[in-house]
């Protein structure tokens, strides 16, 4: 791979570099850079949304740089304000450490372990007295500290922001004057919080990381960010089946996206597969199965892949249903009625409104097929397998009424 090609790859997805030219300075000096990436335990399992940093420090370790995975033990019991509109909940010691560990479980699926330094900020801020504390605060100003684009709607909406909020942006930054980061790695909503480790390292005599900032993953929906209380994510320690599934669920345009943030293939590759798609003909659908392969197989081994493809293949290709599929009868006349309608009836949904919504979020399919249109119609003689969401399937007859 030549300089370029390897910049190129480095640089795909990447939303911000700060300052770009400084990145390429470094990465052209004659030692390993340290490539910093901090994540709060705020929740049990890593899901692909997180992986999207994941991914990028993995190509960094490919040229040769090591990677510090910090875990913030410290910062998750204060809580991340960061897109915000109120101040988070703390978590407690016990929860931050049980979370802490399956991150340590999962993250060299993807990480090599002999380039990747897991460390927990508990070890260094946990040493710190209340008059360290104060002098790392008084380097920063609560003028600055309200540029922050959160903060400001918060402060000018009327609501609150407790003082231990202030805390967390310096925190952070304080932990690249500790480890001493080149790069640091972090989602959009990150930026304020790098460049603030950037300006205190300044402050400490070192030179300022760069800062590289990255998307934030849409999730299965395509809409709204990746999250488990939406329940649009792919969790990198659920079962392959599940995986495979969820991401042959996402709709084409997303596919891309997903490529492109999710993929450790070069930039070449992805050009080449998406020209293989838009300019020779081939099938978006077998475009995805090579990435629902891909990330099967990085969490499950190669093997599992292709056993999730083969009961994908299986199940929504050679008409196998599930164990607990019903059979529907549901009337239309001639001209036919509405699917929105008819998942109402069939009981998956409450009401035609909550159908048409998970029409929108892509969560339904008519024998395997995605259905984007609320209004598409089903006629009598229409003998199909419907899904809505994960689980819940039903061969739906439509006769004449």
């Amino acid at each position: 791979m030549t300089e370029v090609d390897a910049i190129a790859d480095l640089l795909r997805g990447v939303e911000e570099v700060l300052p770009e030219d400084e990145l390429r300075n470094r990465l052209a000096l004659e030692r390993p850079l340290r490539i910093k990436a901090g994540f709060d335990p705020t929740a049990p399992d890593l899901h692909l949304g997180h992986t999207v940093l994941i991914n990028k420090l993995r190509q960094f370790q490919e040229l040769g740089h090591e990677v510090l995975f910090l875990i913030g033990d410290f910062t998750g019991m204060i809580g991340d304000p960061s897109g915000k509109s109120a101040t988070r909940k703390p978590l407690t010691e016990e929860e931050v450490a049980a979370n802490a560990a399956t991150y340590r479980e999962q993250i060299f699926n993807i990480l090599d372990p002999e380039r990747t330094r897991v460390v927990f900020n508990s070890e260094w801020m946990g040493e710190m007295s209340a008059a360290d504390l104060i002098r790392l605060a008084s380097r920063y100003t609560v003028a600055r500290m309200l540029e922050r684009d959160d903060f400001h709607r918060r402060y000018t909406d009327n609501q609150a922001i407790a003082i231990h909020e202030f805390l967390y942006p310096l925190i952070q930054g304080y932990d690249s004057v500790h480890l001493e980061a080149d790069v640091e790695i972090g989602g959009t909503d990150q930026k304020f919080n790098l460049l603030v480790g950037r300006e205190l390292q300044r402050q400490s005599g070192q030179s300022g990381q760069v800062v590289m900032t990255l998307p934030i993953l849409e999730g299965t929906d395509g809409i709204q960010k990746m999250s488990k209380s939406l329940d649009n994510y792919v969790a990198i320690g659920e079962p392959p089946n599940e995986q495979y599934g969820k991401v042959m669920s996402i709709s084409d345009d997303l596919m891309w996206r997903w490529f492109d943030l999710l993929s450790l293939r070069s930039t070449a590759e992805l050009r080449a597969l998406r020209h293989r798609v838009e300019g020779e003909g081939m099938n978006p659908r077998d475009a995805k199965f090579e990435l629902a392969d891909e990330i099967v197989a990085r969490f499950h081994g190669q093997a599992a892949a292709q056993r999730a493809r083969e009961a994908f293949v299986s199940q929504f290709q050679k008409g196998a249903m599930p164990d607990e599929l019903e059979e529907r009868d549901v009337t239309a006349p001639p001209e036919g009625r509405g699917i929105a309608e008819v998942i109402r009836e069939v009981g998956f949904a409450t009401s035609t409104s909550e159908a048409l919504r998970l029409i929108k979020q892509g969560a339904v399919r008519l024998d395997g097929e995605r259905i984007e249109d609320g209004r598409h119609p089903l006629v009598p003689g229409v003998d199909a397998v419907l899904q809505v969401g994960k689980r819940r399937f039903a061969r739906i007859r439509i006769t004449l009424s």
